[in-house]
């Protein structure tokens, strides 16, 4: 579960939490059945937005259906969103994973890297491209011009050197997510918003595309790795302007379209994008960019993530000399069920390793919730956009 859209609670009314999920299940149902029970693992909450906008342009007649009690949800049932938009929501959740494990291949990096990994990437990458295809095919998509501008990033890197615009390293994500959100526009039934969701989409896309860069920018430098702002000879303040341009110009196209029920649209396109920019680049309120209040909390995370380090820089010291025995595949399985069911995987600082009973981080333990502008956006006459 990856993606610029996590939900944050002190974010999300109440009221609107069983609808996230009901989408999030909604997306995680439809890989299970269309791909199978590992696809489960590529569930992306940006995809969410494209099951989220069918919605809002069909209302009350958005399909739907009451879901069995699962595990990952505490035994409890719920109100699942069905129909084309989460399959759309899982062609691109497909879709972006097959490019990513494709990624890890060519370079030879990742998980990839390790022995007998490369050729068992290459075949995970290869099904779930094939599987997207085919959710895609049942929904008239065709991925096969998507997969194709995702392939020429890998060339437009190669070729970008200093003084090369941003805008043309983001362009094929841009192009990719332009598509899929007007997609979702015919099958919501509604085609006269095709122009204006193209346009929200691709703004979208440059989003994510300038956060995920930012966000990776000091520990690429580290490893030496590739990144857009250090191989144009770009600054975080310009991947900073253009992404604050393309929230404008997203929530400007989406306001242009037929849409019947905008409020998860509003959660998920609005306020869950805005506290994305703000997690990476600071308040996008003039009055609150840079308060004492933001300096102070970005300390007391430092610190709190330094000390983490530390205790794990000695938990694996321990480790070395006192090392537990791995548990075998059917006993990690359980421990792995477990810390799924509890969500200690995703809420505790810490947690053992299911298999390999090393010492883990749990995935929201850098959440920065309350890392925001104090009025998020949402007052009156304090220059937010």
């Amino acid at each position: 579960m990856f993606g610029m859209l996590a939900p944050c609670p002190s974010r999300t009314p109440d009221d609107l939490k069983p609808r996230w999920m009901g989408h999030f299940c909604g997306l995680c149902l439809e890989l299970r059945d269309d791909a199978g029970q590992f696809a489960r693992l590529t569930t992306n909450y940006d995809a969410l937005a494209l099951s989220v906008l069918v919605e809002a342009q069909q209302g009350d007649a958005a399909d739907s259906r009451n879901a069995g009690p699962c595990a990952l949800r505490g035994m409890r049932r719920q109100r699942i969103a069905t129909g084309g938009g989460p399959r759309l929501a899982a062609t691109a959740s497909l879709l972006l994973a097959s490019a990513k494990i494709r990624d890890h291949v060519e370079d030879g990096d990742g998980f990839a890297a390790k022995p007998g990994a490369r050729g068992i990437a290459g075949l995970t990458a290869d099904r779930l491209r094939a599987k997207a295809t085919a959710i895609g095919d049942s929904i008239g998509l065709d991925t096969a011009p998507l997969f194709a501008v995702i392939e020429g990033q890998r060339g437009i890197e190669a070729d970008c050197g200093h003084g090369t615009p941003l805008t043309a390293v983001t362009a094929p994500t841009e192009a990719a997510t332009a598509e899929l959100f007007a997609h979702a526009a015919l099958i919501g039934g509604r085609p006269e918003n095709t122009e204006a969701f193209r346009t929200a989409g691709a703004a979208f896309g440059r989003l994510a595309h300038l956060l995920d860069a930012a966000d990776d920018f000091e520990e690429d430098a580290e490893r030496g790795a590739w990144n857009p702002l250090a191989a144009t000879g770009s600054g975080i303040e310009d991947a900073r302007s253009l992404a604050k341009g393309a929230l404008a110009d997203m929530k400007r196209a989406l306001d242009s379209a037929v849409i019947v029920d905008a409020t998860m649209m509003g959660l998920l396109l609005d306020r869950y994008a805005r506290h994305a920019f703000t997690k990476t680049f600071g308040s996008s309120c003039s009055t609150h960019q840079q308060t004492a209040e933001r300096r102070g909390y970005r300390e007391r995370r430092d610190y709190r993530r330094d000390h983490r380090r530390e205790r794990r820089s000695r938990y694996d010291d321990d480790y070395r000399y006192h090392r537990p025995e791995p548990r075998n595949f059917f006993a990690g399985l359980c421990a792995f069920t477990v810390l799924c069911c509890t969500c200690q995987m995703c809420c505790r600082e810490e947690y053992e390793g299911p298999w390999s009973r090393r010492r883990r981080e749990g995935c929201c333990r850098d959440c920065d919730c309350c890392d925001c502008c104090p009025c998020d956006g949402d007052c009156c006459g304090c220059g937010c956009d």
